[in-house]
Protein backbone atom coordinates (compact mmCIF):
# COMPACT_ATOMS: atom_id res chain seq x y z
CA UNK A 1 0.00 0.00 0.00
CA UNK A 2 1.49 3.29 -1.08
CA UNK A 3 1.11 6.24 1.11
CA UNK A 4 0.11 9.66 -0.46
CA UNK A 5 2.70 12.74 0.23
CA UNK A 6 0.66 15.28 2.38
CA UNK A 7 0.66 19.13 1.90
CA UNK A 8 0.53 21.55 4.36
CA UNK A 9 -0.67 25.46 3.34
CA UNK A 10 1.92 28.22 4.84
CA UNK A 11 -1.13 29.14 7.12
CA UNK A 12 -1.16 25.28 8.94
CA UNK A 13 2.58 25.23 8.92
CA UNK A 14 2.80 28.00 11.04
CA UNK A 15 -0.20 26.94 13.30
CA UNK A 16 1.96 23.46 13.41
CA UNK A 17 5.67 25.77 14.29
CA UNK A 18 3.26 27.96 17.09
CA UNK A 19 1.94 24.66 18.06
CA UNK A 20 5.12 23.42 19.04
CA UNK A 21 6.10 26.32 20.62
CA UNK A 22 3.50 26.49 23.11
CA UNK A 23 2.56 23.16 23.62
CA UNK A 24 5.99 21.21 22.79
CA UNK A 25 7.10 19.74 19.97
CA UNK A 26 7.51 15.87 21.21
CA UNK A 27 3.37 16.06 21.45
CA UNK A 28 2.87 18.09 18.76
CA UNK A 29 4.69 16.07 16.33
CA UNK A 30 2.86 12.95 17.72
CA UNK A 31 -0.12 15.10 16.75
CA UNK A 32 0.05 15.47 13.22
CA UNK A 33 2.38 12.67 12.64
CA UNK A 34 5.07 14.75 11.38
CA UNK A 35 9.12 14.29 11.89
CA UNK A 36 11.58 16.02 14.03
CA UNK A 37 13.14 17.00 10.55
CA UNK A 38 10.28 18.03 8.56
CA UNK A 39 9.27 20.67 11.71
CA UNK A 40 13.10 21.78 11.89
CA UNK A 41 12.88 22.82 8.11
CA UNK A 42 9.48 24.82 8.48
CA UNK A 43 11.30 26.34 11.25
CA UNK A 44 14.58 27.41 9.61
CA UNK A 45 11.94 28.29 6.16
CA UNK A 46 10.11 30.48 8.58
CA UNK A 47 13.35 32.24 10.60
CA UNK A 48 15.16 33.34 7.14
CA UNK A 49 12.19 34.41 4.75
CA UNK A 50 9.08 34.45 6.92
CA UNK A 51 5.74 32.99 6.02
CA UNK A 52 6.06 33.19 2.27
CA UNK A 53 8.87 30.69 2.37
CA UNK A 54 6.46 28.56 4.06
CA UNK A 55 4.68 27.89 0.61
CA UNK A 56 5.02 24.51 -0.78
CA UNK A 57 7.62 24.30 -3.56
CA UNK A 58 5.04 23.67 -6.67
CA UNK A 59 4.06 27.10 -5.56
CA UNK A 60 7.07 29.08 -5.24
CA UNK A 61 7.74 29.37 -9.22
CA UNK A 62 9.69 32.54 -10.22
CA UNK A 63 7.51 34.04 -12.67
CA UNK A 64 10.15 35.41 -14.69
CA UNK A 65 10.75 31.18 -15.03
CA UNK A 66 7.16 30.62 -15.83
CA UNK A 67 7.04 33.26 -18.67
CA UNK A 68 10.01 32.57 -19.95
CA UNK A 69 9.27 28.76 -20.28
CA UNK A 70 5.79 30.02 -22.25
CA UNK A 71 7.66 31.64 -24.33
CA UNK A 72 9.83 28.91 -25.37
CA UNK A 73 6.71 26.72 -25.85
CA UNK A 74 5.14 29.29 -28.26
CA UNK A 75 8.44 29.33 -30.22
CA UNK A 76 8.62 25.56 -30.28
CA UNK A 77 5.10 25.92 -31.61
CA UNK A 78 6.47 28.51 -34.40
CA UNK A 79 9.08 26.16 -35.44
CA UNK A 80 6.78 23.16 -35.48
CA UNK A 81 4.25 24.82 -37.61
CA UNK A 82 7.69 26.40 -40.39
CA UNK A 83 8.90 23.19 -40.42
CA UNK A 84 5.44 21.19 -41.41
CA UNK A 85 5.15 24.14 -44.24
CA UNK A 86 8.79 23.38 -45.34
CA UNK A 87 7.98 19.54 -45.87
CA UNK A 88 4.70 19.87 -47.35
CA UNK A 89 6.09 23.07 -49.86
CA UNK A 90 8.90 20.20 -50.63
CA UNK A 91 7.11 17.85 -51.13
CA UNK A 92 4.76 19.57 -53.45
CA UNK A 93 7.44 20.51 -55.56
CA UNK A 94 9.13 17.03 -56.32
CA UNK A 95 5.75 16.26 -57.31
CA UNK A 96 5.43 19.53 -59.60
CA UNK A 97 9.02 18.33 -60.90
CA UNK A 98 7.90 15.18 -61.84
CA UNK A 99 4.94 15.66 -63.18
CA UNK A 100 7.19 18.16 -65.82
CA UNK A 101 9.24 15.74 -66.23
CA UNK A 102 6.53 13.31 -67.83
CA UNK A 103 5.05 16.07 -69.96
CA UNK A 104 8.49 16.77 -71.00
CA UNK A 105 8.74 12.95 -72.63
Amino acid sequence: MSKSRRSFSASEKLAIINEADQFGTSQTLRKHNLSHTVLRRWRESFNEGGVTSLQSYARQRNPEVEALEEQIRLLKNIVAKQQIEVEFKSELLKKSQSLEQKRSR
